[in-house]
């Protein structure tokens, strides 16, 4: 039998070979870096998998919480002055493995509850909700994102609570919201599977709009008349304005709406921030457009 192993040897240098020299002019910037990547890509030295996972840990360190938070209206929460049987059949029916348990309102969050310590309360006649509460982590709108996936992986906590400056309470953030942004979606308790979930408003005034939303369906939430021709979907909208596949902080203009990418990978694009301007604000950019053009 022959041994092939010098080949296989040989051939293996000549990838990495190949791969090395697209860096020979090395990248000053994410931009440069992410170009050299998808030119990787299109030599078939890296499929699409790869690509985009390398894109989404690149993406990770400029994202912050509040980027991808569950929005406050969203959290599912238990109210601690429910009993067990009152609240039982909303966490069976949720199905989450951990909720923020709140007291007196949404801004009170005094503790997690595992669903797996509900099943104590079938067989300890004094179980007490309070005793079996975990510690609630709290983290500013602003952190960083890599950071947090740094501290969930060093103190083992799945959740953490995200607050504005005020102190409120803004949404709720989990290792896998975390990791989504790296391996892509994961099936998880929060998916949007709900299509009522498609367009979700934030304090600022701006609305997460998933990418598979039906363009019928933005038009009534908005009450607008955006021309379904190119494509059925916003997320298709704004690749039709692109002319290529989107990429995260890409930001186009459909009529009066700019639309930013705010999570996509190297096959499609998910989750958009959506922002309605003013006459005002179109007037701005017109101008600054007419003045690019002179």
């Amino acid at each position: 039998m022959s041994d092939d192993s010098p080949l296989r040897e040989t051939r293996s240098k000549t990838l990495f070979e190949r791969f090395s020299a697209l860096f020979d002019s090395e990248p000053e910037t994410r931009e440069q870096l992410l170009e050299i990547l998808h030119g990787a890509r299109e030599r078939d030295l890296l499929d699409d998998d790869a690509l985009s996972m390398i894109e989404g840990a690149l993406q990770v360190a400029s994202l912050k919480a509040r980027d991808i938070m569950v929005p406050r209206a969203q959290m599912d929460v238990v109210d601690i002055e429910e009993t067990p049987d009152e609240f039982i059949p909303f966490v069976i029916e949720t199905s989450h493995s951990r909720f923020p348990v709140v007291e007196g309102g949404r801004d009170k969050v005094i503790g997690i509850l595992l669903a797996k310590d509900l099943l104590r309360y079938y067989v300890d006649k004094d179980f007490d909700v309070r005793d079996n509460l975990r510690s609630a982590v709290f983290i500013p709108e602003s952190k960083p994102l890599n950071i947090l996936l740094r501290e969930f992986r060093e103190s083992r906590n799945h959740m953490a609570i995200v607050v504005d400056e005020y102190g409120g309470v803004s949404g709720l953030i989990t290792i896998e919201d975390v990791l989504e942004q790296i391996v892509g979606d994961i099936e998880d308790e929060h998916d949007w599977d709900e299509e009522a979930d498609n367009i979700i408003a934030d304090r600022a005034g701006r609305y997460r709009v998933r990418a598979l939303t039906e363009v019928e369906q933005f038009n009534e939430f908005f009450h607008v008349q955006l021309s379904d021709e190119d494509a059925d979907t916003v997320g298709g909208l704004v690749t039709s304005k692109l002319s290529r596949m989107p990429r995260r902080g890409d930001k186009v203009l459909v009529e009066n709406f700019e639309m930013e990418v705010l999570r996509a990978d190297a096959r499609q694009v998910h989750v958009l921030m959506v922002r309605q301007l003013t006459e005002e604000e179109l007037a701005l950019l017109s101008e600054e457009a007419q003045k690019v053009e002179d």
